[in-house]
């Protein structure tokens, strides 16, 4: 049985799709876990700062040690990288291998290590490619990082390309993703849900708002949501309330202004489908860029197991369901799809039917058949 060296995110916060699929794997193999190793140089700002504080108390933590996890999964030891982010030079990135190889040696000595199959989810893992005596190398793209926000593009560019080039296999979420590589090995696997988790009834939360009807939205509050439609319709459906959670990381004061408009801030993902079962609609408003064209969303598959009608901006990923939801046509009104979305109601069960079959454990079961294949 093949043992896992995962580069990911920092593990142990709201899960992205690497986390849920090593959490289902982990039940029958053993994880080295490398928190997140920067995706572009610090800059001088209040966030970045935090960022790099945050980072230094983890390195000066004991460097390896079990997370938390469910009794029945073998926990992951984890890594906190210490690693310089300026991945732009050669001889930082010749001192991050050196300082990572040691860190992670130690944990394959210590946990008896055997058949190695590397997962990297970041292209500034790169140099770690070959360098471990692994038996296969696997780069799992979930995002085109050329057109994220936050990310150096031009430092993380070449790497991506470089990392294509070294790994056994590529795996992508979406057919745009897939469409980027030229890797003969490149696999499209499509994000799963937690079904059971958001299709079960759930408590109405206390903080949600109980005067009318709500059209809401979670995640990162990020550049790539549509703050103006969103604004013209809080303005346009005065008896609705917009319900946002998450960390806000854009300007968002057109819609703070409006008496209608709530944000709640971040919450747990367990605690997310108690929101989203009792919103009248579920948003996906998301602007037409690059990021939004090749990716998969989350929280789509999330909105459809809960049930909730959903009212999404047009891009590649909704229009895979747009038989289930609302989507924007060209020159539409968002409040105008709002409203649509919300005669959809009586559909839950065919919005839930549709994405039974997709669960995170389903699509685990699916990677365990490639890692098996890549362990021979």
């Amino acid at each position: 049985m093949a043992d896992l060296i995962v580069f990911g995110e920092d593990w142990g916060g709201l899960p992205s799709s690497t986390q849920h699929l090593i959490s289902h794997l982990m039940k029958r193999h053993r994880v080295i876990w490398v928190n997140s190793i920067g995706m572009r140089s610090p800059q001088f700002s209040l966030r970045d700062i935090k960022r790099v504080w945050q980072k230094m108390l983890a390195m000066l933590k004991r460097n390896s040690e079990p997370a938390q996890t469910p009794s029945e999964q073998i926990p992951p030891i984890i890594i906190n990288p210490r690693v310089l982010p300026f991945h732009r030079s050669k001889r930082v990135r010749l001192l991050n291998k050196r300082l990572l190889l040691k860190d992670i040696n130690r944990a394959i000595e210590q946990e008896g290590f055997d058949q190695v199959i590397l997962w990297l989810s970041l292209p500034t893992a790169v140099d770690m490619v070959g360098s471990l005596n692994e038996r296969a190398s696997i780069y799992y793209c979930g995002d085109d990082f050329e057109g994220l926000d936050g990310v150096d593009h031009t430092m993380v560019k070449p790497l991506e390309q470089e990392l294509a080039e070294k790994v056994d296999l590529i795996l992508v979420v979406s057919k745009t993703l897939a469409r980027k590589f030229t890797h003969p090995n490149t696999i499209i696997l499509p994000h799963g849900v937690d079904y059971p988790l958001f299709s079960s009834p759930a408590a109405r939360p206390h903080d949600l708002p109980g005067n009318g009807p709500i059209a809401g939205f979670y995640g990162s509050i990020s550049a790539w949501l549509e703050t103006d439609i969103l604004a013209q319709s809080a303005i346009a459906l005065p008896s609705w309330q917009f319900v946002f959670i998450g960390d806000i990381k854009t300007d968002v004061s057109s819609l703070q202004a409006l008496p209608n408009v709530h944000f709640l801030g971040a919450r747990p993902h367990h605690q997310l489908p108690s929101y989203i079962q009792h919103w009248n609609v579920a948003m996906l408003p998301f602007r037409n860029n690059k990021q939004i064209a090749a990716c998969n969303p989350l929280k789509l598959r999330e909105y459809l197991a809960s049930g909730t009608p959903i009212a999404a901006t047009s891009f590649p990923a909704v229009r895979e369901y747009e038989n289930l939801l609302a989507i924007q046509s060209p020159k539409e009104p968002f409040s105008r799809v709002i409203l649509r979305a919300n005669e959809l109601r009586e559909e839950k069960a065919s919005r839930q039917n549709r994405v039974a079959t997709e669960s995170w454990q389903h699509r685990a079961t699916q990677l365990e058949a490639l890692i098996n294949h890549l362990s021979r």
